[in-house]
């Protein structure tokens, strides 16, 4: 394996949206990524499964103390674990922390919830629209006098959870790596949501943010920094907030209307933002493309998922990449010495059991 994880091994049990999207990251990086699939495993596999690429699968049924056992085995030889369900139910499977750390103390146990270990809502359901709710994220979204717009699940789920729980592993295996000592990782969706607004909370203690929505620069209540459809009925991304930036948006549009040079008067940017609508729908989206994209503007056009796969710039990065007929994101961040890969798609459940028991040296 190549990447700058190859020779980390990680458990993964199975889940869906978080857990599995963490997996491919560290997977993508060279990390060996063994999921635990239950008998009745809800993974199809193959190329559609995305998130579930690259690792490799054993059956465990979690229930049949034999087969509790296999899976300590394997935890006894791996250096992070990702578990995503209720707090407390790995416990009453005897795969609690206690349980493995005993069994291996320089295992990294990550656990990601929505709620977190502990709190009033540790142990109630919830989805990522109610996560990013609690920390102020989702108030932020949208215009005012409108709902919250659902960002996707990107701040919770990915953001906030996945993205938190790799980074929180891979600091735990440096820090296991050096002393010798595991520990568990709560990687809560609400803990990493609201850490990703930290920039937020200090600009509404310096007063520069507002906490009503579509009032800021940057919640789509400057005029210099918001979407604008086209005359084709297409949509551009204007971001000129540097002054240098915001004087050749107003040559390349061509605006000599003197209300626009006061830039950061924010009792103007309402009136402002309604006029430079009106100029954008005087031109065609790939009109302002040409005008614009590849200069200082701060520029791009909104695209949809086929057109983001096919533009330019994307190939030419090879950003997108396709596997068995499937489009997919390729693996990120780049490295210049260990540069990640894709290793495959998506396994069907317990696909690899006897390959996997037979290279970690578990007899079963």
């Amino acid at each position: 394996m190549s990447g700058p994880l190859s020779g980390v091994r990680v458990v993964e049990f199975e889940a869906i949206g978080p857990g599995p999207f963490c997996g491919m990251l560290l997977s993508d990086l060279g990390a060996d990524v063994i999921r635990i699939d239950g008998p009745r495993s809800r993974s199809g596999g193959g190329a559609k499964d995305v998130t579930g690429r690259g690792r490799r699968s054993i059956s465990l049924d979690l229930k049949d103390p034999k087969d509790v056992e296999t899976c300590l085995k394997l935890l006894e030889k791996a250096d992070a674990l990702i578990e995503g369900y209720r707090p407390g139910v790995l416990e009453k499977l005897g795969l609690g922390p206690d349980v493995v750390l005993a069994r291996n103390p320089r295992l990294v146990y990550g656990r990601m919830t929505g709620w977190g270990q502990f709190g009033p809502l540790a142990k109630a359901a919830g989805h990522d629209l109610n996560y990013i709710a609690l920390t102020g994220a989702l108030w932020a979204t949208g215009r005012q006098g409108q709902p919250p717009a659902p960002p996707l699940n990107l701040i919770g789920d990915y953001g906030g959870g996945a993205l938190y729980l790799a980074f929180g592993l891979l600091a735990g295996v440096i820090h296991a790596r050096a002393t010798g000592e595991g520990q568990v990782i709560d990687a809560a969706m609400t803990d990493g949501a609201a850490s990703l607004t930290s920039m937020f909370w200090g600009m509404r203690a310096s007063g520069i943010w507002q906490d009503e929505r579509d009032a800021n620069m940057l919640d789509g209540g400057a005029h210099f920094y918001d979407c604008y459809e086209t005359s084709d009925g297409k949509w551009v991304s204007i971001g000129s907030i540097e002054p240098q930036f915001y004087a050749l948006l107003l040559q390349k549009a061509e605006i000599t209307d003197p209300a626009f040079l006061n830039q950061f008067d924010k009792a103007n940017w309402p009136a402002l933002s309604d006029k430079i609508a009106a100029i954008f729908k005087t031109r065609t989206r790939d009109e302002w493309c040409a005008l614009m994209e590849g200069t200082d503007v701060c520029f791009a056009p909104v695209l949809d998922w086929q057109e983001a796969a096919t533009h330019p710039h994307n190939v030419a990065r090879q950003t997108f990449v396709e596997i068995d007929g499937v489009t997919q994101p390729a693996p990120a961040p780049r490295f210049s010495k260990t540069p990640g890969a894709i290793r495959g798609v998506a396994p069907k459940p317990g696909q690899h059991g006897e390959a996997i028991l037979a290279e970690w040296g578990i007899t079963s």
